[in-house]
């Protein structure tokens, strides 16, 4: 066993005698998302490496403290990406960050969510036992689907050591276009379209006007935009990658940064959500941003309202503390968030606390 490995199962078993607390983390990029939580760092980046990687098979392996920029660099390099588009966030961003975090950009309406590439997973539990779970092939789905599990876990779970993901071609062609339109039409317009066969890969309204970006065949796409119409954006590729890593207007910037970020995931058909801060739509209509001062019990209930749930993105520690972050559990679910805990790490070692206070 490596040296590295060894090194992370005696401070697991060490945290865990003791009644300590260990803190995964990659490069820390994520920080912010979701509650803090307590313990000694415990630092995932000197393991790194891709373990294998054929192209043919659209599959990639890695280790959980890889790079994910040098990751997606070397996938590019063979015409293929992580088709989810994960923001990074930051220059530190990993692969297991990645996936404990669970997060898609703004092609995941089209292409699915970042569970949806997991394909295998090793980890070390809160036992500092070395576990495997699925596989490198995408037929393998036998068993409890532990790796889909991990993602979006926030390393409460496990430790993961090594990742097996699904990787895609790069789209042939593309192109992006913008139309002026109110939020209600946008809505209108987004759902009509979903349910026609174009090659929408991703969808933002904001500020009265809606951008869409085609992706696929060539004349797919070229068909698409003669029957769409709407101008071409020129910058595109900027625009999405603003989208993606929140370095648009709406995200970013001192002032807008002292603001409350909500993430709602609602049903795409649902109405204008009226709010008193201003919103930006992703995934189709699924995805609504709401920037503002309402309070959570509010915005939750707009959510709910909405046929979905609301996340505290984006807030101080002191909200995200009184509020919490994620929507709070049913009796139901929080019994089995209990009993995966329980299952995983008894001991309550890794990153207690970070999704909700009791586990």
């Amino acid at each position: 066993m490596d040296a590295q490995l060894k090194e992370w199962i005696g401070r697991i078993h060490d945290a865990a005698k003791a009644g300590q607390q260990l803190r995964i983390r990659g490069g820390g990029s994520k920080d912010f998302y979701g509650l803090p939580s307590a313990g000694d760092i415990l630092d995932t980046t000197s393991w790194r490496g891709i373990v294998s990687y054929e192209p043919t098979e659209l599959v990639v392996v890695a280790r959980a403290g890889t790079p994910l920029a040098e990751l997606e660099a070397t996938l590019r390099e063979k015409g293929q990406c992580l088709p989810f588009e994960p923001p990074h966030f930051g220059g530190g961003a990993t692969v297991g960050g990645m996936v404990a975090a669970g997060l898609s950009g703004p092609r995941r309406s089209a292409v699915g969510a970042v569970r949806d590439y997991v394909l295998g997973v090793k980890m070390l539990d809160g036992n500092g036992e070395l576990l495997a779970f699925g596989g490198q092939v995408m037929k393998n789905v036998a068993g409890y689907d532990v790796p889909r599990l991990m993602a979006g876990s926030l390393g409460t779970l496990g430790l993961m050591t090594e990742l097996s993901l699904k990787v895609l071609p790069l789209p042939p062609a593309g192109m992006t276009l913008r139309f002026a339109m109110s939020e209600t039409d946008a809505l209108k317009k987004l759902n009509a379209w979903g349910g026609q066969p174009l090659p929408i890969a991703a969808s933002v309204w904001h500020d009265g006007a809606l951008t869409l970006r085609l992706a696929g065949a060539v004349a797919a796409v070229r068909a698409a935009r003669q029957a769409l119409g709407g101008e071409e954006v020129a910058d595109a590729g900027a625009f999405w990658q603003s989208i993606r890593e929140q370095t648009h207007p709406y995200f970013a910037g001192e002032k807008v940064s002292a603001t409350p970020l909500w993430r709602l995931s609602v049903a795409s058909v649902a109405p204008p959500i009226c709010c008193s801060g201003p919103t930006l739509i992703e995934w189709g209509g699924a995805l609504r941003w709401l920037r503002g001062d309402q309070g959570a019990e509010q915005v939750r209930n707009l959510a709910a309202s909405a046929g979905g749930h609301a996340t505290l993105f984006r807030g101080e520690a002191a909200l995200k503390t009184a509020a919490g972050v994620f929507q709070p559990l049913s009796p139901v679910l929080a019994k089995i968030h209990r009993n995966l805990k329980q299952a995983f790490d008894p001991a309550g070692v890794f990153n207690r606390g970070r999704m909700y206070p009791e586990f």
